[in-house]
């Protein structure tokens, strides 16, 4: 059965749902950007009813200024009071809980992280989002890929000659390869955390989104190198360029993803 409930944190108060259930292993969702807990195209909403309906009770929240809650919009990186709060009312309000699985998609994987929440059993991160943008260009690894790929094209070397590439956009981003890449602040904090991290994760990577292909070119850097060696991190990547899971196969492949993570293994 599903329930709207408020909870505080740091005197706001914060709206959530609870898709009840009487399982003794439950998730929690993290909102990644300002996205709101129904989630992209419904999907949070989507696989809390689903798991609910398999026995795990689902929890999921609008952090501070987001959706229907109080207080102002931190972003991802003020976040971490949100979270723990959240936890607190999950266990509040699902009292025969024995174990909090998290999840969250693109920023909200890297707020997991970089908070390291109590009271939680292990992580499902996705396309964990380590980019800070200095301009309207995709990360460097997405322009990389996607050049490769179209050299692979015949089709783009006949719009090449026949001027129907814009050039604007391919000198722009060939002058993006061509300059030296500047060490990332957010990378170097998300290797940081999972360095010293705890908890054991699943980690979803689209293999052609661009979010995870910067992801992926920062976890080969020996920035991550403490990290790699850990054993907490497991990688997973889905042959798709969704972010958010809208694909029948790709939400197959999260689902399947969260019901391991719930039952233990």
């Amino acid at each position: 059965m599903r329930h709207f409930l408020n909870f505080a944190c740091e005197g706001a108060t914060l709206a959530a749902t609870l898709d009840d259930a009487p399982g003794e292993s439950g998730l929690l969702i993290v909102s990644g950007g300002n996205e709101i807990r129904i989630g992209a195209h419904r999907g949070l909403e989507k696989v809390s009813a689903d798991l609910a309906a398999l026995g795990h009770p689902v929890f999921r929240f609008d952090r501070r200024g987001i959706g229907d809650s109080e207080g102002a919009n931190g972003g991802f990186e003020a976040s971490g009071p949100d979270i723990q709060a959240a936890i607190h009312a999950f266990k509040a309000a699902c009292p025969s809980l024995k174990r909090i699985v998290a999840f969250g998609n693109c920023d909200a994987a890297s707020a997991l992280l970089l908070h390291q929440p109590e009271g939680l059993a292990a992580l499902v991160l996705s396309n964990i989002w380590v980019v800070e943008p200095t301009d309207d260009l995709p990360p460097t690894a997405a322009i990389k890929s996607h050049y490769l790929q179209r050299l692979k094209d015949p089709k783009a070397w006949l719009a090449l000659a026949t001027g129907a590439i814009n050039f604007r956009k391919l000198f722009s981003g060939l002058a993006r390869l061509a300059t030296p890449k500047a060490p990332s602040a957010l990378s170097d904090r998300v290797a940081n955390a999972m360095a010293s991290g705890t908890i054991p994760a699943c980690i979803l990577l689209a293999r052609r989104d661009g979010t995870a292909l910067a992801f992926t070119e920062a976890w080969q850097s020996p920035a991550f190198g403490a990290a790699r060696k850990s054993g907490l991190y497991r990688i997973t990547t889905l042959d798709s360029s969704a972010h958010s899971f809208a694909r029948a196969a790709d939400y197959a492949a999260l689902r399947s993803a969260l019901l391991e993570s719930l039952s233990g293994n």
